[in-house]
């Protein structure tokens, strides 16, 4: 079994517990010190040391009731990637291309260990808008971003991912059997892209298709998102999935996918 990387004496263990405060927050607009201490795994005494440096850094505040809160600093850091990212650059005409073809919210995500991650979003000017922020981070098993990934990694590799992921319902359609999630990933395999019905969210439907990099590897995933009211499954994949496969081949063409270029190129694919 390979060596946990925590216990090389180069990891900093403090470093981590800061960035267990920051994602305390996760979901939650303001927390008590208290909240924080427990969020984090962290005694109230390191909460209070953690959260008043991170307050004169400018990433923690204190609101009228004293519980802490974020601050715009917080979004410094993925600023950085947003702006420096060259799938995000490459994608983003093409995405706007997509979301006026077809009328509906369109979205970039990469994978990150067993989720996507939104880092582009291009939204229906039309009624049923689902708030999504850049950062979104959605479980590969539940999403067709998701399975468009899984889908492009030796069979073995994904199920591995499946198996080990985390999985419970989302809404009532949300599949949690690992056969039956493995399923609609070789049907995605087979078709060049995949699909997920409300498992999510209630009332969505999403198709999604992977975009390759020159040597091989899956980059990140464009996926169309379009509500029942407008759409059922089997329109969408009659009417948009051709140009949703069409788009990320466009993407997929682009030079600066060389392995030597992007990031995510010298990733392992599992």
């Amino acid at each position: 079994m390979d060596k946990d990387p925590r216990e090389s004496k180069l990891f900093v263990e403090s470093v981590e517990r800061a960035f267990d405060v920051l994602r305390a927050f996760k979901g939650r607009a303001s927390l008590s010190l208290t909240e924080i201490a427990g969020e984090a795994g962290i005694t109230k005494s390191a909460a209070q040391r953690f959260t008043h440096t991170l307050e004169v850094l400018g990433h923690l505040r204190k609101d009228e009731a004293k519980r802490w809160r974020l601050t715009p600093r917080s979004l410094e850091f993925g600023t950085y990637y947003l702006s420096m990212d060259p799938l995000i650059e490459r994608a983003n005409p093409h995405l706007h291309e997509l979301n006026d073809v077809s009328g509906e919210s369109v979205n970039l995500s990469e994978p990150d260990g067993d989720e996507m991650v939104y880092l582009a979003r291009f939204t229906a000017n039309r009624q049923f808008f689902i708030h999504m922020p850049l950062g979104t981070r959605i479980p590969m098993y539940c999403a067709a971003s998701g399975r468009a990934f899984l889908s492009t990694l030796p069979r073995e590799d994904a199920w591995k991912i499946v198996e080990g992921a985390q999985k419970r319902p989302f809404t009532a359609k949300t599949l949690t059997d690992p056969e039956a999630i493995m399923q609609r990933v070789d049907e995605a395999r087979e078709r060049g892209f995949a699909r997920a019905e409300e498992e999510f969210y209630v009332g969505d439907l999403n198709i999604a298709a992977p975009v390759i990099g020159p040597d091989g590897r899956t980059l990140g995933c464009v996926n169309i998102s379009g509500p029942t009211s407008r759409w059922t499954m089997d329109r969408m994949e009659a009417e948009l999935a051709p140009t949703l496969i069409q788009t990320v081949r466009s993407i997929s063409s682009g030079s600066y996918l060389h392995t030597n270029r992007h990031p995510l190129a010298k990733r392992t694919s599992a």
